[in-house]
């Protein structure tokens, strides 16, 4: 009787990734439709409310061709659609500048803000996790246990507010508490400004990943391989590196994938209380200004942020997976 456990097809791997290619290019376009739709939904004539009712009739009418008002709703919509497939993104009725020119400096920011909190937050939480679980019930486990729970529990702003009272306002002036960025400056010019926000989206995303690692370390810890390794006489740090962490990354991946997906969505909050001039303190005012355009592209910049951190998520898993690192 054959027992051995069968390896992987041949192919299977960019199956996998063509499917959730295909399944990730069927989100954008329900987003697209929902985005749309919500648009062609606002109560009253949009060009209208967005000009004010002193607006004159040829006004409206140039408003309303370009915000694709006419027509029939498929025929609005295929318009749409078919400008944002190439990249044709309208222009910004609050600055009267192409979107794409409007959006990029802000994107650029955004995600300066993002990777510093990424390349920060997500070897720091494996590493966090990975000792809590070599620590298994002792103080540093529970303390480690305590802290993450009580952070996962705080909404992003109120760990932002607390950040500005401690370290800015309150007892102690280390950092700024809002962004200040003077034209021609980069983010960047002044790291300083760059430590509140960045350390509360790190604070916001960490919990997560410190207790998923710290209790997936645990199962793989108590797996067959890893106490054969031990049996052999290995090192405990050649266990751990080459035995235990690279099994354990990838039930993790996932979670790693939902918190950096989060950071788009979360980074909306955190740029609006300090200030920040990213994606998210533009949506903001793009929305309280009914800048349609600019809103819709944004939306669909987020939606595209998902899908591809999801699909580098998967990547990562299947890399991750020693049946399909062996397959051949």
């Amino acid at each position: 009787m054959n027992t051995r456990t069968p390896k992987p097809p041949r192919g299977g791997i960019q199956r996998l990734l063509v499917r959730r290619s295909m399944f990730g290019l069927f989100t954008l376009w329900v987003v697209s439709l929902i985005v749309f739709l919500a648009t062609q939904a606002l109560p009253g004539d949009a060009a209208q409310a967005i000009l004010g009712r002193e607006a004159t009739p040829e006004r409206l009418a140039a408003l309303r061709e370009q915000l694709h008002l006419g027509g029939s709703l498929p025929e609005q919509y295929f318009s749409w659609l078919g400008q944002l497939l190439t990249f044709n993104l309208g222009t910004s009725l609050a600055g009267g500048a192409p979107v794409i020119d409007s959006i990029a400096p802000m994107l650029q920011n955004s995600s300066v803000l993002m990777a510093c909190a990424a390349i920060i937050a997500v070897p720091l939480s494996i590493g966090i996790g990975t000792w809590s679980a070599l620590k298994k019930d002792t103080a540093v486990d529970h303390v480690t246990g305590i802290v993450t729970l009580v952070l996962a529990s705080l909404p992003e702003f109120v760990v932002g507010v607390l950040l500005v009272l401690f370290l800015a306002t309150g007892l102690f002036h280390l950092f700024p508490a809002v962004f200040v960025l003077t034209p021609g400056e980069q983010v960047w010019s002044n790291p300083a400004q760059l430590v509140l926000p960045v350390l509360t989206l790190v604070l916001a995303v960490s919990p997560y990943i410190v207790r998923i690692m710290r209790a997936t370390m645990l199962e793989v810890l108590d797996s067959q391989y890893v106490q054969q390794a031990r049996l052999k006489g290995l090192p405990e740090r050649v266990v751990i590196l080459r035995h235990a962490l690279p099994n354990a990354i990838g039930p993790v991946a996932q979670v790693i994938a939902l918190q950096l997906a989060w950071l788009i969505g979360g980074v909306v909050i955190v740029e609006f209380l300090f200030r920040f001039p990213g994606v998210g303190f533009q949506l903001i005012d793009a929305v309280t200004n009914r800048d349609l355009p600019v809103v819709q592209a944004l939306v669909m910049v987020i939606a595209l942020f998902y899908v591809l951190v999801n699909l580098l998520a998967d990547v990562v898993t299947l890399a991750a997976n020693p049946k399909v690192r062996t397959a051949p």
